[in-house]
C-alpha cells in the first residue's frame, strides 16, 4: 500500500536515474510549467517530452511533442497520447480572483482529478508530480477555497493508484523573469521580495528552482511505492542540496 509522508528537510533532488525518461508535462504554457519544460528538454535523463495544453508553447526541439486539448473536463481523448510514458509533471491551473469559485473548483480539483484518471489507464507505472499549494488541505475544513479544492485534488491523487505521487506545496512562488502579475497581492509581493526573501526566506521559492524540483524527483528510479508531500522548507532544502552536488552553493533560492 502506497504511504504518505511529508519530508524532511534532508530531502535531495540528485538524479541517478537508469535510462531515459518519457515525460509528459501539462500547463507549460504558466510560469512553473514553462521552466520546467525548458528544464526538460535540457536535460540529457529525459528522453522525450508531451506537452498537453490549450496553446502552443512556441517552442520547437526534437524531444518536444504537442498535443493541444481544449476541454480538461473531459481527457478521453488524450488515452492514446500519454500511453507509455514514465513520469508526469502537472501545474495546470489558475489564480483565485481570476475566475469564479465554481470554476476555481472545476480547474483545481476537476481537471486534475480526470486527467489523472486518464494517465491511470494510460500509464498505470507513470510517476505523478503535482502542482499543489500552502496551505493545502485534504480534509476539506479549510476557510480557503484554494486550500479546499488543492486538498481535494491532492486526496484524490494519493487514491489514485499511482506508484508514485509527490506533492509540491510551494509558498510564495518568485517569477525570476519579470511577467504581468495577475493581480495586487502578487504585484505587492514582487515589490517587496528583496526584503521579504530576507526576513522569511522559508515562505519564498523561485519558480525555476521549483520547476526543476518538480522534475528531477518525477525521474529518478525508485523502487517502492511512496507518496509524498513536500512543504516549501522541503522544496528549499531539495534545492540547495541539488545545487552543492552540482558545484554552485551559494546560487539563491
Amino acid at each position: 500500500m502506497t504511504s504518505t509522508n511529508k519530508v524532511g528537510s534532508g530531502a535531495s533532488m540528485n538524479v541517478s536515474s537508469v535510462g531515459q525518461k518519457r515525460l509528459v508535462i501539462v500547463g507549460a504554457t504558466g510560469m512553473v510549467g514553462g521552466y520546467a519544460l525548458r528544464y526538460a528538454l535540457d536535460s540529457p535523463a529525459v528522453k522525450s517530452v508531451t506537452s498537453i495544453g490549450r496553446k502552443k508553447v512556441g517552442i520547437s526541439h526534437p524531444k518536444l511533442k504537442e498535443v493541444l486539448h481544449q476541454n480538461f473536463a473531459d481527457c478521453s481523448a488524450l488515452t492514446d497520447p500519454l500511453v507509455d510514458h514514465d513520469a508526469v509533471v502537472y501545474c495546470l491551473g489558475t489564480y483565485t480572483g481570476s475566475v469564479s469559485d465554481a470554476e476555481l473548483r472545476t480547474i483545481t480539483a476537476g481537471y486534475t482529478i480526470e486527467f489523472a484518471r486518464v494517465l491511470r489507464e494510460s500509464s498505470p507505472n507513470a510517476a505523478f508530480s503535482f502542482l499543489s499549494g500552502n496551505g493545502a488541505d485534504p480534509t476539506g475544513r479549510s476557510r480557503l477555497a484554494f486550500a479546499r479544492y488543492k486538498g481535494e485534488a491532492e486526496k484524490a491523487l494519493l487514491a489514485a493508484g499511482f506508484p508514485l505521487v509527490y506533492i509540491f506545496r510551494p509558498a510564495y512562488i518568485y517569477s525570476v523573469e519579470p511577467r504581468k502579475e495577475p493581480n495586487f497581492s502578487y504585484r505587492l509581493m514582487r515589490a517587496i521580495y528583496p526584503v521579504f526573501r530576507v526576513l522569511f526566506p522559508s515562505q519564498v521559492i523561485r519558480a525555476d528552482e521549483l520547476a526543476k524540483a518538480m522534475i528531477d524527483v518525477a525521474i529518478i528510479e525508485r523502487g517502492e511505492r511512496r507518496s509524498l508531500i513536500f512543504e516549501n522548507r522541503d522544496i528549499r532544502a531539495m534545492v540547495k542540496s541539488h545545487n552543492v552536488a552540482m558545484g554552485y552553493p551559494h546560487a539563491s533560492v
